[in-house]
């Protein structure tokens, strides 16, 4: 029997629900479990990607291409999984189903409920990864904080699920602020318990309660909690800050995260086998070097824009056992070349990832133009790809004026342009999304990269690269380095006569995992790492 968990927050937001998810996915994992975790978030919006990142942060998308949460990639990057279209659902998807249902006469004209209909709708969805995954464990977070009047239904429905499933194979965890007072030098366990009663007027017993703290729990406060919250001591676990998301997994499974679970569920508590996650960790925590990376977005002041991007560097990182330093670069503020060359003197690599719309771009056509002229190890992203593109067209082939169609549609030279099936469509989910495959060019830095002149990567565009100057581009040196061959689509290129200088369309960092890092990641960092070592700044 499929067993499953359930991930609540309360007191505040932002308590990292998504990295304890994760964490809990990989002990179990190491135990010699199938896990599976999926997120439910309780907004309108059908998926995030009509979303501006400064409310949501980044995107991620899966290979089936769903537009998800930023918490699959922590989910996908933890325990090494696939994830796909049903590992995410939000409220706006619920309700659509529903009301599509319903407009298609599916309720024989019986009135339309939140209860019953859209909590079954929402269990429907809860077990759809059972059916799909045959996992032995389903792990589910619930969005937002236990309280808000968005989340109710998903309260309602995963308090049901244990009459259909069997309570036995139900566990519940609550996660939870317990705040410090520096003046009274003292933790404070009443939020915690105050959310805790809370849930459990709404018809769910927590049965381990996990505390964000930035300092340890005593003993007595664990006992207090443990009986004011009615759980067993053991079931009361602390959730440290961390020195990196990496070591949170090692800390809870210390904690006895894994030990509890096993013992709610009825599972054996089998001996975990974290021993490369532990070298991956060590090996961060011990650089032998360093470098600098400038990150030139659109979307810096909300760093979790670029989440998956980051964490590509961390892991390029721990392969070259180095530690990356992010300098982030606000395009807008490249408004010319003097300033720019200033600005990213220190920088041992740039990197220009995926964005959406014109503000910015022309910084980052300098950042690219900087790297190039000066030999800095350069990796452009999706949008990052056409800025490479772009700025390569005005200064070698001599087309001062081309551009991208989404930044000037008047361009005469629109080296990147729309997909013709693409003209007229600007609707959510409508982008070119999830797995393509590439075939790539011999002989190139990327095929040296991924060892192979095939490779499958996810996309999130609409704009690509204008075949009608691919000769051209070609004749002044430019390296088609990757070619998608069904479509005859460019998603690879490489500047001549340079270290490193590559711009993919796709989306790499979704599939970089910290302890096996996506291979363009880690050779950029490698020829970031040796442009440092050869003194060339």
């Amino acid at each position: 029997m499929t067993k499953y968990i359930f991930i609540t927050g309360g007191v505040v937001s932002g308590l990292g629900k998504g990295i304890a998810a994760a964490s809990l996915g990989l002990i179990l994992k190491s135990r010699g479990f199938k896990v599976v975790n999926q997120k439910f978030d309780p907004y309108l919006n059908i998926d995030p990607g009509t979303m501006n990142p400064y409310q949501h942060g980044e995107v991620f998308v899966t290979d089936d291409g769903a537009e998800t949460d930023l918490d699959l990639g922590h989910y996908e990057r933890f325990t090494d999984a696939t994830l796909s279209q049903s590992s995410n659902t939000t409220s706006g998807r619920v309700y659509l189903a529903v009301l599509n249902k319903e407009r298609e006469g599916g309720f024989h004209g019986g009135t339309v409920q939140v209860i019953p209909n859209i909590t079954e709708e929402i269990l429907r969805r809860m077990l759809l990864s059972t059916t799909e995954t045959n996992a032995d464990i389903i792990i589910t977070e619930i969005g937002g904080t236990v309280g808000d009047i968005e989340s109710l239904p998903f309260i309602e429905a995963i308090r049901q699920i244990k009459y259909k499933v069997g309570e036995e194979n139900c566990c519940y965890i609550h996660l939870t602020l317990v705040p410090f007072m520096h003046k009274q030098q003292e933790l404070k366990t009443k939020p915690t318990q105050h959310s805790v009663k809370e849930l459990q007027e709404l018809g769910i017993k927590p049965d381990i309660i996990m505390l964000r703290t930035e300092c340890p729990i005593d003993d007595a406060t664990r006992e207090k909690l443990a009986s004011f919250c009615n759980v067993d001591t053991n079931c009361v676990i602390q959730n440290l800050n961390a020195r990196s998301i990496y070591e949170v997994p090692l800390q809870m499974e210390q904690e006895g995260l894994g030990k509890a679970v096993c013992k709610v569920l009825g599972l054996k508590n089998t001996t975990t086998h974290l021993e490369e996650w532990t070298k991956m960790v060590n090996r961060f925590n011990s650089p032998e070097k360093h470098v600098t990376i400038a990150l030139v977005g659109k979307y810096i002041e909300l760093q979790d824009a670029y989440l998956s991007v980051v964490e590509s560097l961390t892991h390029g990182g721990i392969h070259n056992s180095a530690e990356v330093t992010i300098d982030w670069i606000d395009a807008e503020t490249l408004k010319d070349e003097a300033f720019t060359a200033e600005r990213l003197a220190k920088a041992d690599g740039i990197i220009v990832p995926g964005g959406f719309g014109d503000r910015g771009v022309e910084g980052m056509i300098r950042a690219a133009e900087y790297a190039r002229t000066h030999k800095v190890p350069y990796f452009g992203i999706c949008l990052g790809m056409q800025i490479e593109v772009i700025e390569y067209a005005r200064d070698v082939l001599k087309l001062a004026q081309a551009n991208s169609t989404e930044m000037n549609k008047d361009t005469p030279h629109p080296v990147i342009d729309l997909m013709p099936d693409q003209n007229g469509v600007i609707l959510g989910g409508t982008l070119r999304l999830g797995k393509y495959e590439c075939s790539v060019t011999p002989g190139t830095l990327t095929e040296k990269a991924y060892g192979s002149t095939t490779i499958w990567e996810r996309h999130r565009h609409r704009y690509e690269f204008n075949n009608t100057y691919r000769q051209a581009f070609k004749d002044a040196g430019l390296i088609i380095a990757g070619v998608n061959p069904e479509r005859d689509l460019v998603e690879i290129c490489e500047v001549p006569d340079h270290p490193w200088m590559v711009g993919v369309q796709f989306h790499p960092e979704f599939k970089s995992r910290p302890n096996r890092a996506h291979p363009l990641f880690r050779d950029f960092i490698a020829a970031a790492c040796a442009y440092a070592a050869g003194g060339n700044k």
